[in-house]
């Protein structure tokens, strides 16, 4: 009976764990307040990266605070994509309860009352195939994470895909 009960105990263990590597990194929830809320990979247009008359700027990631009563300064957190390329928020910006902020690409002046972060970097940061979106905590730990495909996510290949409403 002993057997039995250990054969069924490691048999549902190894069956919990498969369970838990199947399950996709975009499909886990985080107890975060700040999600990314969408992005805007493949900016319209012919992709050109010159910092002067390019349209770097026309790429962004929206981060929104889904918090219904809890204030977010988003220095300090950071987003990454799959390569690893890294942006970090090194200024205080407050994003209150259900408000956003847009983090385009190219050069600009951060502006809260418009509620948008500049790169700094004329690079394009998105691929526009297939790409990983990672949010961080100052902590380091994960606040959210979501993968795109051009043709999977984005059905009507705007370049637009959105994770949460």
């Amino acid at each position: 009976m002993r057997i039995r009960t250990a054969a069924v105990a490691t048999t549902a263990a190894a069956g919990a764990l498969a369970a838990l590597t199947v399950v996709p990194a975009q499909a886990a929830e985080y107890t975060s307040a700040l999600k990314v809320r969408g992005i805007q990979y493949d900016a319209p247009g012919s992709d050109s990266n010159r910092c002067s008359g390019g349209n770097t700027h026309l790429e962004y990631l929206t981060v929104t605070n889904y918090s219904s009563s809890k204030t977010v300064n988003l220095k300090g957190y950071v987003v990454k994509d799959a390569a690893g390329n890294r942006f970090a928020f090194t200024a205080s910006h407050y994003l209150q309860p259900g408000d956003h902020v847009k983090l385009r690409g190219g050069n600009g002046s951060d502006s809260d009352k418009y509620n948008v972060v500049y790169r700094d970097n004329c690079n394009f940061m998105w691929n526009n195939d297939r790409d990983t979106v990672h949010l961080y905590k100052p902590t380091g730990a994960r606040a959210d994470v979501h993968a795109y495909t051009a043709g999977g996510s984005d059905p009507d290949r705007n370049g637009y895909v959105s994770f949460h409403q």
